[in-house]
């Protein structure tokens, strides 16, 4: 399995970066997570538009999903549109992206499925398991298998106990860690600090920890430093271009 990561920004993108965004590939087959703010052109610089197989949206705020409109808009209005994109997501996430363009503009450029707890789904040679997370709106923790290999992914999230078992044994875990070591009181219940998914990776035992969704300009040394106090295992901040092989 192969992760890229093409943004790893919360809220909005920093100078030269990307908000959520994240290719993970195995065996040929491409799935997009999050494409956030910004995150197309990224995706453009090495893949293109209808070379993506099925997108995954974690929630609906605009810097998890505000790029499937132009990403639908390459493979819709390109010279050979390519078959319909498969797009899972939480119920509703995302009824405002979609109606950005005029009705049925880019209808026949996706087909729309709800991730659901408990209802695992298949995509390619993936198997893809959903958790519920609490955040401002529905979130869904996603678990992808395959070849053997697990990766899972918090989307944007506060304290809960099923992070332990979205993360269990996990060889990667791509967790957001939006402040280092402190979540604001008005947000502790919805967001998750670097110091928080050390804790969640240390307790599931992942073999590495990614943290992403880090505010803005916020430099990777202090939010390293923070999940290093609970977690001893391989530690990274996702910044657009890294790769993982795993």
């Amino acid at each position: 399995m192969k992760l890229t990561v093409l943004g790893g920004c919360g809220a909005w993108p920093a100078a030269g970066q990307a908000c959520s965004g994240y290719l993970v590939e195995h065996d040929g087959y491409r799935v997009l997570i999050d494409p956030g703010y910004a995150v197309l052109p990224r995706l453009l610089e090495s893949t293109a538009a209808e070379d993506v197989d099925a997108v995954l949206v974690s929630h609906g705020h605009p810097d998890h999903c505000a790029d499937l409109n132009p990403l639908l808009r390459a493979r819709a209005l390109g010279d050979r549109p390519p078959a319909a994109l498969p797009v899972h997501a939480p119920p509703g996430a995302l009824d405002v992206v979609l109606a950005l363009d005029r009705p049925g503009m880019l209808a026949s450029s996706y087909v729309l499925y709800e991730l659901a707890p408990g209802a695992p789904v298949e995509l390619g040679p993936f198997r893809v398991d959903a958790w519920s997370l609490p955040h401002h709106v529905p979130n869904a923790g996603l678990r992808l298998a395959a070849g053997g290999r697990v990766l899972a992914y918090t989307g944007d999230t506060g304290p809960a106990a099923e992070l332990t078992d979205l993360a269990r044994d996990a060889d990667l875990l791509l967790a957001e860690a939006t402040y280092p070591e402190r979540v604001p009181e008005e947000d502790a219940p919805f967001l998750s600090s670097a110091l928080d998914a050390g804790r969640t990776a240390s307790r599931a035992g992942a073999a590495r920890l990614v943290l992403t969704h880090l505010w803005p300009d916020t430099p990777p040394e202090p939010v390293l430093e923070a999940a290093a106090k609970e977690y001893t295992g391989e530690l990274m901040a996702a910044t657009g271009g890294l790769t993982i092989a795993f």
